[in-house]
């Protein structure tokens, strides 16, 4: 069997322009990447922006599951063999997404060990973000878990400044994602802007003493 030649292969240089069963699109605010029931034919990865995943029930209630900022894949199911779209990804605000055809996806994947690495990273991360999720709904209060929420949406621990959230997202898709009603999560964004935790100034910002909420009861 010949050898894969994988010396110098840069995932994020690969990621960063379009080639062979890969390209890159422009989606503005509100777009739809795909929709719940699409077939599912290729995985996604956010270059620029944020991506919104949410699912529809049949009554038409729309409830969010995830932001995801760049550096992020999504619709990496039909790797297991998932034809049909469970969820909606639409863009938040100016996107720039790259698409891997699902036979792409798998070739890059079996033939450059970099990019498996680099894609496995991705797979572990949402792993444990998923049972600090469950932790978080099990264990903490609901103020505490808006705390944690507008932490990561800020990026929090990245910069050493505040990061503006992302300006479009409400408190219902806020409640939505913390499992609380949009008037608690009123109630609590304002004792936050009282004491300083936030600030709104055209767009909400995070900062750091915010962890305080978090850290202690």
């Amino acid at each position: 069997m010949q050898s894969v030649n994988t010396a110098g292969f840069d995932p994020e240089a690969f990621l960063a322009k379009a080639g062979r069963g890969h390209s890159i699109t422009e989606y503005g605010d509100a777009e739809v990447v795909f929709g719940q029931g699409d077939p599912a034919d290729a995985v996604f990865f956010v270059r620029q922006g944020k991506v919104k995943i949410a699912v529809i029930s049949r009554r038409g209630k729309e409830a969010v599951v995830g932001i995801l900022e760049a550096g992020n894949f999504f619709g990496e199911a039909v790797l297991t063999g998932q034809q049909v779209r469970t969820s909606i990804a639409t863009a938040m605000g100016k996107c720039l997404i790259v698409r891997l055809s699902a036979t792409e996806m798998t070739r890059v994947l079996n033939e450059e060990p970099s990019f498996s690495g680099f894609f496995i990273t991705h797979l572990l991360s949402r792993n444990l973000r998923i049972e600090e999720d469950l932790v978080d709904q099990l264990f903490n209060s609901s103020e505490k878990r808006l705390a944690r929420m507008l932490l990561l949406l800020s990026n929090y621990g990245k910069e050493g400044k505040p990061i503006p959230v992302i300006p479009d997202i409400t408190q219902e898709m806020l409640a939505e994602m913390i499992g609380t009603t949009r008037s608690r999560v009123s109630f609590f964004m304002n004792k936050f802007r009282k004491l300083g935790f936030i600030s709104y100034n055209g767009t909400l910002e995070v900062h750091s003493s915010l962890l305080n909420v978090v850290l202690y009861d």
